[in-house]
Parts: structure tokens; sequence; C-alpha cells
């Protein structure tokens, strides 16, 4: 016979669970999102292509480059407060292995 502790234990396991792969699942569709965003070089060309955008805007792309205000922080127009630029990094570890034959890092 099962008690009513292990009910409770596996009903919150059950429950946590499902929690958990929704948040997961909101979460790999926003980084989808941003994978599947359009990649812009930030050249002398962006200027132009922003201003023949509709309404002046582009919603959501990927700045490749170096990317740095010229005045000012940028700014978003969708939320207030938020500044900045998104940049993506890539961390390459080095590993020192100690070579015991050749007593040497």
């Amino acid at each position: 016979p099962i008690t009513p502790g292990e009910l409770l234990c596996l009903g919150s396991s059950l429950a946590f669970t499902g929690l958990f792969y929704y948040l997961y699942k909101k979460k790999a569709r926003v980084m989808a999102r941003i994978q599947e965003a359009p990649k812009l070089q930030v050249d002398d060309d962006l200027p132009a292509l922003v201003s023949a955008a509709d309404g002046r805007c582009l919603p959501y792309v990927a700045l490749e480059g170096i990317v740095l205000p010229a005045k000012a922080v940028l700014t978003s127009h969708y939320h207030e407060g938020l500044q900045g630029v998104i940049q993506k990094l890539l961390l390459k570890e080095h590993r020192l292995i100690w070579n015991s034959l050749a007593r040497s890092w």
C-alpha cells in the first residue's frame, strides 16, 4: 500500500518536473528566436539599412562586429530603461597538464 506521504511526494515531484519543463521549453523558444534573428554586419551601410526599414525600426536583429555607442548608450524603444547591446562571447578554456616524464607544464 502507498501512504499519503508517498503520494504527496510523488505529486509534488511531478508538479515541479512539469513546472521546470515548461520553463525550459519557454527559454528554448526564446533562444530559437534569437538564433533565427537576421544577422547584420556593423559597417557604414547599417544607417542606410535602418532608415530604409519599415518605420525606421528593425524589431529583432543580431549585430555582428564591434558595437559601440557613438555619443550615448543605445536605448530600447520597446522597454523603458533598457540600454546597451547584446554581445556574444566565446569562452575558450586552456588546460595545463603536468607531464611527469618531462617534469613540465
